[in-house]
Protein backbone atom coordinates (compact mmCIF):
# COMPACT_ATOMS: atom_id res chain seq x y z
CA UNK A 1 0.00 0.00 0.00
CA UNK A 2 1.25 3.62 -0.80
CA UNK A 3 -0.47 5.68 1.33
CA UNK A 4 -0.91 9.57 0.55
CA UNK A 5 -2.82 12.78 1.29
CA UNK A 6 -4.52 15.49 0.39
CA UNK A 7 -5.96 18.52 1.64
CA UNK A 8 -8.98 19.89 0.13
CA UNK A 9 -11.63 22.87 1.22
CA UNK A 10 -15.09 22.68 -0.59
CA UNK A 11 -17.13 25.00 2.24
CA UNK A 12 -18.32 22.98 5.20
CA UNK A 13 -16.25 20.08 6.12
CA UNK A 14 -19.17 18.07 6.67
CA UNK A 15 -20.19 17.00 3.33
CA UNK A 16 -17.18 16.46 2.22
CA UNK A 17 -15.84 14.24 4.46
CA UNK A 18 -18.51 12.03 4.88
CA UNK A 19 -18.47 12.02 1.02
CA UNK A 20 -14.79 10.94 1.43
CA UNK A 21 -14.96 8.12 4.30
CA UNK A 22 -17.71 6.32 1.68
CA UNK A 23 -14.42 6.11 -1.07
CA UNK A 24 -12.97 2.96 -1.81
CA UNK A 25 -9.36 3.26 -1.36
CA UNK A 26 -9.55 6.40 1.63
CA UNK A 27 -8.12 5.22 4.89
CA UNK A 28 -9.22 7.87 6.51
CA UNK A 29 -10.93 11.59 5.28
CA UNK A 30 -10.60 14.37 8.97
CA UNK A 31 -12.12 17.63 9.15
CA UNK A 32 -9.97 20.34 10.31
CA UNK A 33 -8.76 23.73 9.52
CA UNK A 34 -5.46 24.56 6.97
CA UNK A 35 -4.24 27.61 5.02
CA UNK A 36 -3.81 30.55 7.92
CA UNK A 37 -1.40 32.53 9.36
CA UNK A 38 -2.50 31.81 13.26
CA UNK A 39 -0.41 29.67 15.56
CA UNK A 40 -3.44 27.56 16.05
CA UNK A 41 -6.94 26.99 14.67
CA UNK A 42 -10.28 26.42 16.00
CA UNK A 43 -14.01 26.28 15.17
CA UNK A 44 -14.55 29.68 16.61
CA UNK A 45 -11.75 31.26 15.67
CA UNK A 46 -12.00 30.61 11.85
CA UNK A 47 -15.95 30.94 12.00
CA UNK A 48 -14.69 34.60 12.07
CA UNK A 49 -12.76 34.60 8.62
CA UNK A 50 -10.04 36.56 10.34
CA UNK A 51 -7.43 33.70 10.20
CA UNK A 52 -7.04 32.67 6.94
CA UNK A 53 -7.83 29.49 7.30
CA UNK A 54 -10.56 27.30 5.41
CA UNK A 55 -12.80 24.19 6.55
CA UNK A 56 -10.92 21.41 5.02
CA UNK A 57 -10.71 17.67 4.78
CA UNK A 58 -7.32 15.87 5.16
CA UNK A 59 -8.07 12.49 3.23
CA UNK A 60 -5.52 10.12 3.61
CA UNK A 61 -5.51 7.17 0.51
CA UNK A 62 -4.21 4.33 -0.85
CA UNK A 63 -2.74 5.20 -4.31
CA UNK A 64 -2.68 1.43 -5.97
CA UNK A 65 -6.50 2.11 -5.11
CA UNK A 66 -7.82 5.08 -5.97
CA UNK A 67 -5.28 8.02 -7.42
CA UNK A 68 -4.80 11.70 -6.42
CA UNK A 69 -6.64 12.88 -9.70
CA UNK A 70 -9.55 10.43 -9.68
CA UNK A 71 -10.17 12.00 -5.80
CA UNK A 72 -9.51 15.35 -7.55
CA UNK A 73 -12.82 14.50 -10.09
CA UNK A 74 -14.10 13.38 -6.64
CA UNK A 75 -13.84 16.90 -5.16
CA UNK A 76 -15.29 19.05 -8.02
CA UNK A 77 -18.39 16.85 -8.31
CA UNK A 78 -19.20 17.32 -4.26
CA UNK A 79 -19.04 21.11 -4.45
CA UNK A 80 -19.75 24.30 -6.35
CA UNK A 81 -15.69 25.02 -7.61
CA UNK A 82 -16.89 28.29 -9.22
CA UNK A 83 -18.14 30.12 -6.40
CA UNK A 84 -15.31 32.11 -4.67
CA UNK A 85 -15.61 32.70 -1.22
CA UNK A 86 -18.49 30.68 -0.23
CA UNK A 87 -20.77 27.67 -0.87
CA UNK A 88 -24.56 28.53 -0.72
CA UNK A 89 -25.07 30.38 2.44
CA UNK A 90 -21.61 29.51 3.83
CA UNK A 91 -20.15 33.13 3.31
CA UNK A 92 -16.51 33.48 4.08
CA UNK A 93 -12.75 33.16 3.24
CA UNK A 94 -13.09 30.01 5.14
CA UNK A 95 -15.32 27.94 2.89
CA UNK A 96 -13.87 29.06 -0.28
CA UNK A 97 -12.69 26.42 -2.63
CA UNK A 98 -9.02 25.63 -2.19
CA UNK A 99 -6.95 22.07 -2.84
CA UNK A 100 -3.76 22.30 -0.50
CA UNK A 101 -1.05 20.57 -2.63
CA UNK A 102 1.65 18.46 -0.92
CA UNK A 103 4.05 17.78 -3.65
CA UNK A 104 4.78 19.19 -7.25
CA UNK A 105 3.06 16.31 -8.65
CA UNK A 106 -0.10 17.24 -6.93
CA UNK A 107 0.69 21.07 -7.75
CA UNK A 108 0.69 19.97 -11.65
CA UNK A 109 -2.07 17.37 -11.45
CA UNK A 110 -4.80 20.20 -9.80
CA UNK A 111 -3.52 23.13 -12.38
CA UNK A 112 -3.48 20.65 -15.22
CA UNK A 113 -7.29 19.38 -13.93
CA UNK A 114 -8.94 23.06 -13.71
CA UNK A 115 -7.55 24.39 -17.13
CA UNK A 116 -9.23 21.03 -18.62
CA UNK A 117 -12.20 22.07 -16.73
CA UNK A 118 -12.57 25.84 -17.79
CA UNK A 119 -11.20 24.91 -21.48
CA UNK A 120 -14.15 22.39 -21.85
CA UNK A 121 -16.38 25.06 -20.51
CA UNK A 122 -17.71 21.71 -17.58
CA UNK A 123 -19.19 24.31 -15.68
CA UNK A 124 -21.02 27.25 -15.78
CA UNK A 125 -18.33 29.86 -14.85
CA UNK A 126 -14.41 28.94 -14.62
CA UNK A 127 -13.16 27.03 -11.62
CA UNK A 128 -12.34 29.30 -8.60
CA UNK A 129 -10.67 26.57 -6.83
CA UNK A 130 -7.15 28.07 -5.44
CA UNK A 131 -3.98 25.70 -5.66
CA UNK A 132 -1.86 26.48 -2.89
CA UNK A 133 0.77 24.67 -0.67
CA UNK A 134 0.13 22.95 2.78
CA UNK A 135 0.48 24.20 5.52
CA UNK A 136 0.02 22.94 9.10
CA UNK A 137 -3.45 20.83 9.35
CA UNK A 138 -5.29 21.56 12.56
CA UNK A 139 -7.95 18.73 12.96
CA UNK A 140 -11.13 20.13 13.72
CA UNK A 141 -13.09 19.06 17.11
CA UNK A 142 -14.32 15.81 18.00
CA UNK A 143 -18.17 16.54 17.46
CA UNK A 144 -16.93 17.56 13.20
CA UNK A 145 -15.91 14.03 13.09
CA UNK A 146 -18.19 12.31 11.36
CA UNK A 147 -20.80 15.00 11.79
CA UNK A 148 -23.57 14.21 8.94
CA UNK A 149 -23.40 10.63 9.89
CA UNK A 150 -24.43 10.95 13.72
CA UNK A 151 -26.45 13.62 12.56
CA UNK A 152 -28.72 13.21 10.00
CA UNK A 153 -31.34 14.81 11.35
CA UNK A 154 -29.82 17.91 12.00
CA UNK A 155 -31.21 21.12 10.23
CA UNK A 156 -28.43 22.15 8.25
CA UNK A 157 -27.64 18.54 7.52
CA UNK A 158 -31.21 17.30 6.42
CA UNK A 159 -31.33 20.84 4.33
CA UNK A 160 -27.42 21.31 3.01
CA UNK A 161 -25.80 18.30 3.67
CA UNK A 162 -28.17 15.61 2.93
CA UNK A 163 -29.30 15.83 -0.77
CA UNK A 164 -24.98 17.23 -2.04
CA UNK A 165 -24.07 13.63 -0.19
CA UNK A 166 -27.26 11.60 -2.29
CA UNK A 167 -25.81 13.15 -4.61
CA UNK A 168 -22.72 12.26 -4.61
CA UNK A 169 -23.35 8.77 -3.89
CA UNK A 170 -25.57 8.06 -7.19
CA UNK A 171 -23.78 9.65 -9.10
CA UNK A 172 -20.36 7.93 -8.39
CA UNK A 173 -22.06 4.27 -6.49
CA UNK A 174 -19.09 2.28 -8.37
CA UNK A 175 -16.45 3.97 -6.24
CA UNK A 176 -18.22 3.36 -3.07
CA UNK A 177 -16.76 1.31 -0.23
Amino acid sequence: MAQQNMIVGGGCFWCVEAAFNQVKGVISAVSGYCGGQAEDANYEKICTGNTGHVEVVNITFDDQQINFAQLLHLFFSVHDATQVNRQGNDIGTQYRSVIFYQNADQQKIALSLIEEFNQKQLFDKNVATSVEPAGLFYSAEDYHQGYYLKNPEQGYCMAVVAPKFQKFKAQHQQLLK
